[in-house]
């Protein structure tokens, strides 16, 4: 077996490769070519797994990326996609040596970290990689989505979220393609968790919806001086259900809107939220906190640091200390101890002796990275060893994010 890398001229064979991977067929595209997921794919960032006569029997993709990490840091990552084995080559080391295989070309790139989503929860750990962010999808009643009055006090006349001076207008998908990938970029820079969407997926239509070109009502918010700062992309299907694909907004007070507008939709037994941020206000601004209903809390970004000094100095911190830290990486089969001194909210790591603080694998120090698990977690689940007392609460205040790192991008 060779794993090599693609061109432009492999495009045909890594697609039916991959959908034979997933027991699938590929959907048609539109004339130009657009409309689905893989004409985002990045052929010079794809390898093909191929027997001693040529044929294919395995895939391997990337994207290329930005990461808002904590602190508003945007960062290099390579979003791994396309990952799969024909069922008559499975259990026969071709996953292992693609990975691998994968691993190393990137770190050849100079990137010190990848992401993925993943299929299986079982899968890729064992490469790496940690679930890092998470999310959720509420489903609110309608008849019983009455908003709450704040009881902060000086609130009592300003709605939940905030007050919101700007308005709401309904667009389709077609419309407003611009404003969408605006806001959605204004956004992403300022949420730690998420990932860019390069102009090549919206001008090609790939992704889930909004991105994809497949019928949508989209609302839009303006500030009051009419400037787009937020938007809800959703659809009402069978059993008066209105389902939210996402809704992007520049603050609270913007998401509170454009919930209000979509909860206050007519001929709607239900709106379904499909992707909400751990720790959301939403079900609180509700009178009847019993009215959303919590579904499908799971994990979704997970991250893989390649480098770890590089990683850990790129991000930004908020509480002053020290930390070592004992990190091993069995498949790739390294280990390292380094100290992390944090000053003002910078970084530094590199190489020590000293006794650590805690033990951990490199998957588990993913899951940490962006702030959305917190190390005692992992202390007390067994995996992250604590060798004193308060290292973990310590771990815990230094990892910790300006807020819950969310991402919304599906790739």
């Amino acid at each position: 077996m060779d794993i090599r890398p693609t061109t432009d001229q492999d495009l045909d064979v890594f697609v039916d490769t991959v959908h034979a991977a997933f027991g699938r067929f590929p959907e048609t595209p539109a004339e130009d070519g657009g409309g689905v997921f893989w004409s985002a794919y990045e052929m010079d960032r794809s390898l093909l797994a191929v027997t001693a006569d040529g044929r294919p029997v395995g895939t391997a993709g990337a994207y290329s990326f930005e990461l808002t990490l904590p602190g508003g840091t945007l960062v290099p990552a390579a979003g791994v996609t396309a990952v799969g084995v024909l069922p008559s080559h499975r259990r026969q080391g071709v996953l292992t040596a693609m990975m691998r295989h994968q691993l190393t070309a990137l770190r050849a790139r100079g990137e010190f970290l990848s992401v993925l989503l993943a299929s299986e929860a079982l899968i890729y750990r064992r490469f790496g990689y940690g679930p890092a962010t998470y999310t959720a999808r509420l489903t609110v009643a309608r008849h019983r989505a009455a908003f709450a009055l704040p009881r902060a006090r000086g609130a009592a006349d300003a709605p939940a979220g905030g007050s919101d001076t700007g308005s709401v207008e309904v667009l389709r998908r077609a419309e407003c393609g611009e404003i969408l990938e605006e806001v959605y970029d204004r956004y992403r820079r300022a949420q730690p968790g998420a990932l860019s969407r390069p102009h090549r997926w919206w001008s090609s239509g790939a992704g889930q919806p909004p991105i994809s070109p497949a019928p949508r009502y989209i609302a839009v918010h303006r500030d009051a001086d009419g400037a787009p700062d937020g938007y809800a992309s959703y659809s009402l299907g069978e059993s008066e259900t209105l389902t939210v694909d996402e809704i992007i907004a520049a603050d609270d007070a913007v998401f509170t809107a454009l919930a209000r507008f979509l909860l206050g939709h007519d001929l709607v037994a239900r709106v379904v939220f499909k992707h909400v941020p751990p720790e959301h206000p939403l079900r609180w601004q509700l009178a009847d906190f019993r009215a959303a209903e919590v579904s499908n809390d799971t994990d979704w970004l997970w991250v893989r640091l390649l480098d770890v000094p590089g990683a850990l100095t790129a991000r930004g911190w908020f509480t002053d200390g020290e930390l070592v830290l004992d990190v091993d990486d069995p498949f790739l089969g390294e280990h390292g101890r380094y100290l992390l001194t944090v000053r003002d909210g910078k970084a530094d790591c590199v190489p020590t002796d000293r006794e650590p603080d805690l033990s951990l694998d490199v998957s588990d120090l993913g899951s940490v990275y962006l702030g959305g698990t917190a190390p005692s977690t992992l202390v007390r689940a067994g995996h992250i060893r604590a060798h004193r007392p308060g290292a973990a609460a310590r771990a815990d205040a230094l990892f910790r994010a300006e807020r819950s790192p969310h991402c919304l991008h599906w790739f």
